[in-house]
């Protein structure tokens, strides 16, 4: 909808039409410093030459030491006679002490010569403006010498200076020429500059473009999810509020370059290349944020980018526990598949007649539950952590795995945030252990959880390759993974989440080679550095 207010061309118009009168004004000073410049110079030249003519007349140096005031015409003749001449307005002659003896005004005549800053008296001849009767003028003063070289007088004429009226009608000329001139220059170069920028907005006017960025930033700050967009240099064009939250960015960072603003190196790596696949996962602090990168092209040309931030820290807390669910499941269903191969076994032994070979069956499958079970909850009493236990050797039973609860293990009931961090952080490694060392000569793994007073220690210890030297850095790293990575981007991420978990209880994780990867971690019960 087309505005009624000022069109864009108008205002370019008007703004052009401003400055060409201000030049204009700029012009008429300057002429009418140069009219006054010029007159001084060409005036001044003909004063000074009227006057000398004035002074070396015969008549006026023979006449002029005894004549007196209203005494004789011949002065006055002679005087008179050169202000024709000349076409001056004041053609006056003075005694040497400045009285007057002939003026064009008779009421000077017997007063003083306005002298101003004239070095006549001296003996010099002078040019220069002059204040006659509160007006001004330019004037030439020249000393008058008789046969032996003696000053007897000053001959003196003046003009006076041109009023501004006078001076304006004098340039009026040249000020229209000046004028038309630069009100076409300016009307073309309004119609012509307003044409290319309407062309650069799509022809829209300035309070459309204004309505459409006040449209676009309220959307931009309506959605849920966070918009981070970046020209070519990596500079923050946009920047919505969720945005700023979820990657603690400050509130002036739009404007700012990327690698200037608080950020990880891999967050930034992640919000300048590439990105393959949708929704790649990337720890910000603790949160879990889901990121989808697009590049910006216009007219096949690259212009930015613009990153669309979603926090899946509670999603990611779900799929955990989902898989924790799934885990659980996979060790009930080998159980049935073990439950249901035994109870073949003793359907079979019944059918033969061996009713002692059964009950020694089923006495050895007890043993067998039982010590598992007793195993793990005599030295863990927290549920929880016992139940993923429990599960984790079920599927390292089925993998053809070992996995051993050390001896020295013990750990007490926990409050109920300990134990999910806990759980994590067990569930984690021992994933990636049992990962670790398939494939190799008797696969296994232990598992060592201590309960001091002031932290939970969990070392986890496999019998696998290990962790090559030149990668021991890397191994924390948000996105480093040795394997293939997974079609949902997740790759690489739960080392790096366990780390933040301890981090976040106040206690860290470490890695070291011993016939395998160690792992050993602490996490803090009170939540402080211990």
């Amino acid at each position: 909808m087309r505005s009624r207010g000022t069109t864009l061309a108008g205002q370019y118009l008007v703004l052009q039409l401003a400055i060409v009168v201000a030049v204009l004004i700029g012009v008429v000073a300057l002429s009418l410093a140069q009219a006054a410049e010029s007159f001084e110079r060409v005036e001044g030249r003909r004063a000074l030459s009227a006057a000398e003519s004035l002074a070396a007349n015969p008549a006026v140096r023979s006449l002029l030491p005894t004549a007196e005031p209203r005494l004789g015409a011949a002065l006055p003749a002679v005087a008179e006679s050169v202000r024709s001449v000349s076409g001056f307005s004041y053609v006056a002659l003075a005694k040497w002490d400045g009285t007057i003896l002939t003026s064009p005004d008779p009421s000077q005549i017997g007063e003083k010569l306005p002298l101003g800053e004239s070095q006549v008296q001296a003996g010099r001849s002078w040019t220069g403006p002059l204040d006659m009767g509160g007006q001004p003028y330019l004037a030439a003063h020249v000393p008058v010498f008789n046969d032996s070289g003696a000053m007897v007088g000053i001959a003196a004429a003046a003009r006076a200076y041109p009023s501004v009226p006078e001076r304006l009608v004098e340039a009026a000329p040249n000020l229209l020429t000046y004028l038309g001139i630069s009100l076409a220059l300016g009307t073309a170069g309004s119609l012509l500059l307003a044409r290319r920028v309407k062309r650069q907005t799509l022809g829209m006017e300035p309070d459309e473009i204004a309505g459409l960025v006040k449209h676009r930033e309220a959307i931009v700050q309506g959605v849920k999810e966070g918009v981070l967009a970046l020209d070519p240099g990596q500079r923050v064009t946009l920047a919505n509020e969720t945005a700023r939250r979820l990657l603690s960015l400050p509130p002036d960072c739009v404007g700012r370059q990327l690698r200037d603003l608080p950020l990880a190196a891999e967050l930034q790596e992640v919000l300048t290349s590439e990105q393959e696949q949708p929704d790649r996962l990337v720890l910000v602090a603790e949160r879990v944020v889901a990121l989808n990168r697009m590049p910006l092209r216009s007219h096949g040309r690259l212009i930015g980018s613009v990153t669309t931030l979603r926090d899946r820290t509670e999603l990611s807390t779900l799929e955990r526990e989902l898989g924790m669910t799934r885990a659980a499941t996979d060790m009930l269903r080998a159980q049935t598949h073990e439950f249901a191969n035994q109870l073949h076994t003793i359907s079979g032994l019944i059918q033969i007649g061996e009713h002692e070979e059964v009950v020694k069956f089923v006495d050895g499958v007890h043993l067998s539950r039982t010590r598992l079970h007793d195993e793990v909850t005599s030295r863990i009493e927290d549920p929880a952590v016992a139940a993923l236990l429990i599960a984790k050797a079920s599927i390292a039973a089925e993998r053809g795995l070992r996995l051993h609860l050390d001896g020295t293990s013990l750990l007490g009931r926990l409050p109920e945030d300990l134990s999910r961090d806990l759980t994590t952080v067990v569930g984690n490694l021992v994933d990636n252990a049992m990962d670790a060392v398939i494939g190799t000569p008797s696969p296994g793994v232990d598992v060592t959880i201590r309960d001091t007073p002031r932290a939970i220690e969990v070392r986890v210890k496999d019998n696998g390759p290990g962790v090559p030297p030149e990668n021991i850095g890397d191994i924390f790293r948000q996105g480093y993974t040795t394997k293939q990575p997974g079609m949902d981007g997740d790759r690489g991420f739960g080392l790096a989440l366990t780390r933040l978990v301890c981090i976040r209880r106040g206690g860290d994780i470490g890695i070291r080679n011993d016939g395998g990867a160690v792992f050993e971690a602490f996490l803090a019960k009170d939540g402080a550095d211990t």
